[in-house]
């Protein structure tokens, strides 16, 4: 995306996402479902975004669900619209968030369901084809993309929804000041998951920069807070306020994400929110793909005109 004039190209990339407003008009009454309770910190990254996309544009959110507490049955006001979570879990490889996309399509026909920015992915089409029949029998499905490769196919297979390309929402929070001065040169925040590429190894064999990853950054006692804080919203939570108490603890991992990156004068990454983050902060980042063209895609997108980040290209 070229820069205009003098304006920075993440300020473009942020009044973009206003075209959201068009589906979900500022002072909205909505049902935020999905939200993630894991330590996947891209998805907290996500979440923060939307939430002051929501905030910023006077949009109500009258209840939260997730994955874990989404009751089997919930009465939702007809006026009210229902907002999915977006991400990079539509498709076959993360079926638990896929099922209850899914079943919520199914479940509010008569309701106007947006799905905010995601990346499609299906391994098996078959899937790709059984997820189509579903959302085809609803009228008034939005559903957001973050590359055109995603926009292509479901443009393709949901004739019935309107399908809409947009950056991811995390670029709400642009501008992120760094909480320090940086005092070393290289952080490699490299997926360890299923997603993760032979030329990422080959690179990790080179021994440059310190080592990192969402679920390195978070300590043991951290790790176990979340843990108990899923256990528990996966039992009901009792009489605690589960959902603001995960809501002020992911403001802490998000800001622990963001004094760790303040700490490096740059940044490889073959995670897509280590790159979204870096260029948050404006601080130099080399970007290398995922095992799918995710973030090659984002990158050729959105993010190729941010002077301060690049694209690794791999044979």
């Amino acid at each position: 995306m070229p820069n205009v004039s003098n304006v920075h190209p993440m300020d473009v990339l942020k009044n973009k996402l206003r075209e959201i407003l068009n589906v979900v008009p500022q002072g909205s009454n909505i049902y935020y479902l999905d939200y993630p309770v894991h330590s996947n910190g891209g998805d907290l990254l996500i979440m923060k975004g939307t939430e002051a996309f929501f905030k910023d544009n006077h949009i109500r959110v009258r209840a939260r669900y997730s994955v874990l507490d989404f009751p089997e049955t919930l009465m939702i006001p007809k006026d009210h619209i229902i907002v999915l979570h977006g991400g990079g879990n539509f498709g076959d490889l993360y079926p638990v968030h896929q099922k209850l996309r899914e079943k919520i399509v199914t479940s509010y026909p008569q309701h106007r369901i947006v799905i905010l920015p995601q990346t499609i992915y299906y391994k098996y089409e078959v899937e790709f084809d059984r997820t189509a029949l579903v959302f085809n029998r609803h009228n008034d499905v939005h559903l957001f993309v973050r590359d055109p490769l995603s926009y292509e196919m479901s443009a393709m297979k949901f004739h019935k929804c309107s399908v809409y390309l947009s950056p991811d929402m995390a670029h709400q929070l642009w501008p992120i000041r760094p909480k320090s001065s940086p005092g070393k040169d290289l952080l490699c925040f490299f997926r360890t998951d299923i997603e993760k590429t032979s030329e990422q190894e080959q690179l990790e064999k080179s021994g440059r920069g310190d080592y990192l990853d969402w679920t390195s950054l978070y300590n043991r006692v951290e790790k176990k807070s979340i843990y108990m804080i899923v256990r528990m919203m996966r039992k009901g939570g009792g009489a605690l306020p589960l959902q603001a108490i995960w809501g002020k603890y992911t403001d802490y991992l998000v800001d622990k994400a963001v004094k760790r990156f303040s700490g490096y004068r740059n940044v490889q990454t073959s995670r897509l929110h280590g790159h979204i983050l870096s260029c948050l902060m404006d601080k130099p980042n080399t970007l290398l793909d995922n095992s799918y063209g995710k973030n090659s895609n984002y990158y050729k997108t959105w993010t190729s005109g941010i002077q301060s980040a690049r694209l690794e290209v791999t044979p």
